[in-house]
Parts: structure tokens; C-alpha cells; sequence
């Protein structure tokens, strides 16, 4: 066997939370064989499996992980000229650099997922999406070994069961299937993404037509303002980025919050509740409105723990936090919004040993 398995491998270094505990055991995969000789030693010794990307989007236990780590870390991207914004990326890169490649080559579809941390095998696991757009609006098929029949596979994008922050990859099936790469339709020389307002009051009116490398740079800087890019020295992105789900309630629900915050004085006359129409007749409110209105400030702090300074949706490791520390906050949280509102909030993040 060529894999290296190492042992009691500190795990919170390898999460931009920067929380949890170790793997028991531990090995990182560059090549598709090591991944297959992990699974094959994960089996044999019946040691329970975790498969780890970019670290973005997790909090990890206080325990830690008491089976097998695998970090992916394949590497590769290939753009389809026959297929015209056609192209491929292996699980292991990291998704903002593949973006600020497909700009580059002014290819649209992507623009408005700029600066999100993690890896390209992350994105369809929660159908990651920002400013109007999301990646199962873009994902022609994706690659994966099926650990049921030990095969590799190619799943079509109409397989994956996209919704809001989901997938089968996510569900119904999160244990059988391990991303290795997925493929991507995109629009060559297509018209830029400007659908939300932070956008639209940068770039103006709806009629505005912006390029696509100038709105990748409006929302690097919007994502940057509201603490939600990693840059190396800001406490703020110490964090596993939107720790919770905009929440998805029908209209009436969305209107006696709406009379609620108008008897208040909260709302003038006229003016509406944020939020976003959403399938099936629901209403998708934003979760950092009803967390402010809650009662939880930007910067609100809870021993060595908080939310940002620039968003109420990222909760923070001010240093040496544990995961219960991390629980305790959410908790607090879920339990303000719900008493305040009727409304539950979900967390995003996943959750790792627990």
C-alpha cells in the first residue's frame, strides 16, 4: 500500500472555524488509487468514514472523528472547446480560483459565487449558491465513486436532486456517494448575474450591464465587507461562513411576521418585509434580518465565541473555542429567532463527529 495513515490527526487546523477535535486516523488522497486503497482500508477495518474538502463548511467535535479521515485534494480543470462552455474540475480544487478562471475566459454562470471558500467537490453536496445564482443551475453531471457497487459513475445533474441547500449527496444518499469531480455548462460571452439588490445598488439600474469580471469583483468586495471572504488577520473569518439556512415559510407566515414588525414600528407604511419569493408559494426570509431583529447584534459575544462584526449570520471562533461553545450559541440563537417569530432556524454547516 502507497497511502501514509496517520494517527490522531489535529483536525480544527484543516476547518476555517478552526474548531474540534482530532482524526483517529487520517490520510489525504491526490490521486483517485490512494482514495480507493483509503476506502479499502476504512472497510477492512470497519472504521468509520469521513470524506474532508476544503474544511469551509464544517464543526467538528470536541472528540474529534473516531474512524478514517480522507481529505481529497485531486487536482485538475479542463475546458471543453468542442463543448462551448463546457468544463471540468476535479473535487480537490479550490472553488474561488476555479471561478477566477472561468472569467477569466469570460464564461458566465458563476460570477455570483465568487469568494466562497472550499472546494469545487463541495459545491453540489448543499447546492452552494449566493447573489441569484447556484451551482445546480450549472452542474451538467458529476463525477463520483458509488460506494454501494464500488463503481465510478457519472450522475446527470437531473439525478442529484437540487433544492435550496441540498442534494442527494446531502440526504438521501450522503453516505454512498464520494464527489471526484464535477462538470459545468456555462454561457461564453453570457450576460452577468445581477439579481439581488446588493448587486443592483452597485451597479445601478436594472438595465445596468455590467461584465462578468466586474461583478466577480463587486461581490469579492461585498463578501469581503460583510466578513465572509478568508483573509489571513481578520477575526471575522475565523468562521464556517453562514452558519444558517435562510428559512423557507409560506405567505401567511411571511405576512403576520410582516404585521408583527409593522405594529412595532419596525417597518414604515409601505415598506415590506425582506425577503424572496421561493417555490411552491413560500417566502424565503433572510435569516441575518431575523437574527438582528432577535435581539442578536453584529459582534454579540458569548465567552469566546460570537457572531461577526460584519454579519449576524457567521458565528466566530474568537480563539480557543470548543464546539459545545459553538453549540451553545446556535442554540441560543435558534431559540431567540423561534421565540420572537415562530421561525426555525437550520444550520448549514455540517456537522462532524458529533
Amino acid at each position: 500500500m502507497s497511502l501514509t495513515i496517520k494517527e490522531n490527526q489535529a483536525l480544527a487546523p484543516l476547518t476555517t472555524l478552526g474548531v474540534g477535535g482530532p482524526a483517529r486516523y487520517f490520510v489525504e488522497a491526490n490521486e483517485e488509487y490512494q482514495l480507493l486503497e483509503a476506502l479499502e482500508s476504512a472497510d477492512a477495518n470497519e472504521w468509520p468514514l469521513f470524506v474532508l474538502g476544503g474544511g469551509s463548511n464544517l464543526l467538528v467535535s470536541d472528540e474529534g472523528f473516531p474512524g478514517l479521515v480522507v481529505k481529497v485534494s485531486l487536482k485538475g480543470i479542463r475546458f471543453d472547446e468542442a463543448a462551448r462552455g463546457g468544463v471540468a474540475a476535479s473535487a480537490g480544487e479550490e472553488w474561488d480560483a476555479f471561478v477566477e478562471r472561468c472569467v477569466e475566459r469570460d464564461l458566465a454562470g458563476v460570477e455570483c459565487l465568487s469568494g466562497i471558500p472550499g472546494t469545487v467537490g463541495g459545491t453540489p453536496i448543499q447546492n452552494v449558491g449566493a447573489y441569484g445564482q447556484d451551482v445546480g443551475q450549472i452542474i451538467s453531471s458529476v463525477r463520483v465513486l458509488d460506494r454501494v457497487s464500488n463503481t465510478v459513475r457519472q450522475m446527470k445533474r437531473t439525478e442529484c436532486g437540487f433544492s435550496y441547500r441540498s442534494s442527494i449527496f446531502n440526504t438521501d444518499d450522503a453516505r454512498r456517494y464520494i464527489i471526484l469531480g464535477v462538470a459545468f455548462s456555462l454561457e461564453p460571452g453570457g450576460c452577468a448575474c445581477i439579481r439581488y439588490g446588493d448587486l443592483q445598488k452597485r451597479f445601478g439600474s436594472e438595465g445596468a450591464s455590467p461584465t462578468i469580471a466586474e461583478v466577480r469583483s463587486a461581490v469579492l468586495e461585498i463578501r469581503a465587507s460583510k466578513g465572509m471572504l478568508i483573509r489571513p488577520g481578520d477575526p471575522d473569518c475565523r468562521s464556517a461562513g453562514s452558519f444558517f439556512k435562510n428559512p423557507l415559510v409560506i405567505e401567511e407566515k411571511a405576512r403576520q411576521i410582516e404585521e408583527l414588525e409593522r405594529r412595532s414600528g419596525f417597518l414604515a407604511p409601505g415598506q415590506a418585509l425582506p425577503g424572496f419569493a421561493a417555490p411552491d408559494g413560500n417566502v424565503k426570509l433572510p435569516a441575518a434580518w431575523l437574527i438582528e431583529r432577535a435581539g442578536f447584534s453584529r459582534g454579540y459575544t458569548r465567552g469566546r465565541v460570537g457572531l461577526s462584526t460584519k454579519h449576524t449570520l457567521a458565528i466566530v471562533n474568537h480563539g480557543g473555542a470548543t464546539a459545545s461553545e459553538v453549540l451553545d450559541l446556535m442554540r441560543e440563537i435558534q431559540s431567540g429567532v423561534a421565540a420572537a417569530f415562530g421561525v426555525d432556524l437550520q444550520p448549514e454547516p455540517v456537522f462532524v463527529g458529533f
